[in-house]
């Protein structure tokens, strides 16, 4: 059987957390797209009519700050930060063939919101606890347009291209009634455009490789602030450890036109001469997450406690039945580069499930 799923990854990437603690605040890009690994975006696309849903959630845990570094820190914009969950549902739908469009609808919540403070100068400085903010972030809407698409090589390169909507809430307000930094916020209130391209190679029947590479070009949003471009870079080895793989007999549907790209796309129906396991497949993922942050900027002035450069060693694995999938990843930061102060990232975890409806 051929695996559908290959494309939930352009879903999940454009609803996941940056890779960062630079860009923690706020959620990835990515979506339910093409053939690849779980956060990395490979260049397959669905077939014309095909519909495809993701429901996943991303967590990062950070390093938080110790008191002493808040408050050695008071009034420079130096906040602790524990957590950050994104709770996802993406759709995608193919146009044509070679051309899918997604959209993905994120709940944030960040947990441990710390800062020091000092309100009188005779009275002694302490790390205040803001707490927690949570709800709905922006709509991201991401295209992918595959242009070369050699099923003999298997050898397939795409187009990326998207906007973020200022959907999400950016007045949320902490227990003593001031309103969280626009970092903070589920939402930017930014015009966010996405841009880059995608590539998958079939190395053998059963190892294919995938990379992605996506720019996100940040406008000025709430608070006059520009939370900084980014730039993100993922790598994918995708490992089919039972189940169909290219080199085993298929049908020609349109279902399973991807048997010879050699990687895990959506499960469609069972071929018509199936091998063993035909309707259940497992693979084993092993991916680099990379993403660089520019510095955010409020009312044109610089921050030097943001931005930075996080990179990530994920192995993940991902099941599929019939038209369904599940999947897991697991994150260590290998790269954590930031500039000044900042919580930094220990782990993450992105787990979901997914499905593949249609022609």
């Amino acid at each position: 059987m051929i695996n559908r799923f290959s494309f939930i990854a352009a879903l999940v990437a454009s609803t996941a957390i940056g890779a960062s603690a630079a860009s923690a605040h706020h959620p990835g890009i990515g979506g339910i797209g093409g053939a690849g690994g779980i956060f990395t975006i490979g260049a397959g696309t669905l077939d014309q009519g095909q519909f495809a849903f993701s429901a996943f959630v991303d967590y990062l845990r950070l390093k938080q700050l110790s008191d002493p570094t808040l408050l050695a820190n008071i009034g420079k914009d130096v906040h602790g930060l524990q957590t950050v969950e994104s709770r996802a549902l993406a759709f995608a739908y193919g146009i044509t063939n070679d051309l899918t469009v997604s959209l993905r609808l994120p709940w944030v919540r960040r947990t441990g919101i710390l800062e020091g403070v000092q309100e009188d100068p005779a009275d002694p400085a302490t790390v205040r606890d803001r707490g927690t903010t949570s709800g709905f972030g922006d709509a991201t809407v991401l295209g992918q347009y595959r242009f070369l698409n050699n099923r003999v090589s298997g050898t397939q390169a795409a187009l990326l291209f998207g906007v973020k909507a200022p959907t999400g809430a950016t007045n949320l307000v902490d227990p003593f009634g001031e309103t969280f930094e626009a970092e903070f916020q589920p939402g930017s209130g930014s015009w966010d455009g996405l841009f880059g391209a995608a590539f998958s190679q079939r190395l053998t029947p059963a190892l294919s490789f995938h990379a992605n590479v996506l720019a996100i070009a940040t406008g000025t949003g709430t608070q006059d602030t520009n939370l900084g471009n980014r730039f993100l870079y993922n790598g994918a080895l995708a490992y089919r450890l039972f189940g169909e793989t290219a080199g085993e007999p298929h049908s020609h549907s349109p279902q399973n036109a991807f048997a010879h790209a050699g990687h895990s796309r959506m499960a469609t129906k069972a071929p018509m001469v199936a091998a063993p396991h035909g309707h259940v497949a497992l693979d084993a993922l092993f991916e680099i997450n990379g993403e660089w942050h520019d510095k955010q900027r409020t009312l044109g002035v610089t921050d030097p406690n943001s931005g930075g450069t996080t990179i990530f060693i994920s192995p993940g694995l991902r099941l599929t039945v019939e038209n369904w999938s599940s999947y897991v990843l697991v994150g260590i930061p290998v790269v954590n580069d930031y500039n000044g102060i900042q919580a930094t990232p220990t782990w993450r975890v992105l787990a979901g499930v997914s499905a593949v409806f249609g022609p």
